[in-house]
């Protein structure tokens, strides 16, 4: 009989690095034997989907392009019935998956994902976009099971207070875990994987949502 897989949710801001992280993170579990697929969801592309396929980590068929063509809110949330429906199409035919990430369109602050979709969701922002993000209380900053603060690296030539976002990250998140990364260093990837393994795969989600 087949078993479900977890599902994890990416979602963040258009920008925010989430492709990027998925492109970092998905070979480190692989290494580690976890078998992996993704979802990912554009407004009117496979856009992202595509780059994924492109590097090759894992075989094409393994990684489905939703077109959502409308809010990319309501595909991950209100009514996420067409990554319900992609999600089993590929436990059927991969009944060994360990975990299906789902990566979100992009959106603003308060984008967040339906439980019934997944078991746990990321969110991830970047340096770029200013650290006042903290102090805006977005609710995808604030109720992700993890936030990911990505793109440390521009951080001085941005004009961004990296020290104040760790000062304040941590105030708004009220004691849930949180991230420091580069994708280009492979900084803080560490963190994320064991997030993924400890609280996804082998924990309890409802445990930190409390």
């Amino acid at each position: 009989m087949s078993r479900s897989a977890a599902r994890l949710g990416v979602g963040g801001p258009v920008g925010s690095g989430k492709t990027a992280l998925l492109e970092c993170v998905i070979p480190m579990l692989m290494n580690k034997g976890i078998e992996v697929a993704v979802i990912t969801n554009d407004l009117l592309t496979t856009e992202d989907a595509d780059r994924l396929k492109s590097r090759g980590f894992l075989p094409a068929e393994r990684i489905i392009g939703v077109e959502t063509g409308s809010c990319p809110h309501t595909a991950i949330r209100e009514d996420p019935s067409m990554n319900l429906l992609a999600a089993k199409d590929l436990e059927m035919l991969y009944p060994q998956l360990d975990i299906i990430f789902i990566e979100s369109g992009g959106d603003n602050l308060a984008s967040t994902f339906s439980y019934d979709l997944v078991d746990s969701y990321i969110f991830v922002i970047d340096v770029g976009a200013g650290d006042d993000i903290p102090r805006k209380k977005g609710p995808g900053f604030a109720q992700a099971d993890l936030v990911v603060i990505n793109k440390i690296d521009i951080a001085p030539y941005v004009g961004a207070d990296l020290n104040l976002i760790r000062q304040q990250a941590p105030l708004y998140r009220r004691g849930k875990p949180i991230a420091y990364t580069n994708c280009k260093t492979k900084e803080g990837l560490d963190e994320v994987v064991n997030f993924i393994e400890q609280t996804v795969l082998f924990g309890s989600p409802s445990a930190i949502r409390g």
